[in-house]
Parts: structure tokens; sequence; C-alpha cells
């Protein structure tokens, strides 16, 4: 393995689980008012294509990244929508 490849891997795991402290917060307390639907829509479709990009490329960091990153910020973004959506029946409930 190159030291490229090493110095990918690396940078791959710290930005990578830098997700997963947010990501076990939110599924305890599923709690997301303070995270920005738009903001994860747009970070979670990103790092789908980062991953399309690394298996296309066969980048073994950027695969293996964007891979464990998608499915963290998936869980972030099913947590958002669902709040979302009881927000959105609670207001009509209300009217």
């Amino acid at each position: 393995m190159s030291g490229i490849t090493i110095a990918g891997l690396i940078a791959a795991f710290c930005t990578t689980f830098s997700f997963v402290p947010q990501a076990i917060k939110t599924i305890k307390t599923k709690d997301t008012s303070a995270i920005s639907m738009a903001m994860y829509l747009w970070f979670t479709f990103g790092t789908l294509m980062w991953l399309i990009y690394g298996i296309l490329s066969r980048n073994l960091p950027v695969s293996l990244a964007n891979a464990v990153t998608l499915c963290l910020a998936s869980v972030i973004l099913y947590f958002k929508a669902r709040e979302r959506s009881r927000t959105r029946k609670g207001q009509e409930a209300g009217r």
C-alpha cells in the first residue's frame, strides 16, 4: 500500500468518524432541531456522489470514507425528516 493511500485512509478515517458522535446523539435524543434540513440533503447527496466517484475511480479511501459517511448522514437525515414531518402534522392539527 502506497504512502498516498495510507494518508488518504487516515484522512478518510478522521473526517468520516467525526460524524459518529452526532449520529449517536441524534439516535439517542431524536432531536434534530438545530440541524438544517437543506444542509443535510445537500451533504447526503454530495456524499453519494463522492461514493460514486470513488467507486468509478477505484479510489479506496474515497470509497470507504463516503460509504460510511453516507450511512451516518442518512441516519441523521432520516431523523430530521421524521421530526420535520411530525412538526408539520402538529402545526396542521393546531389550526
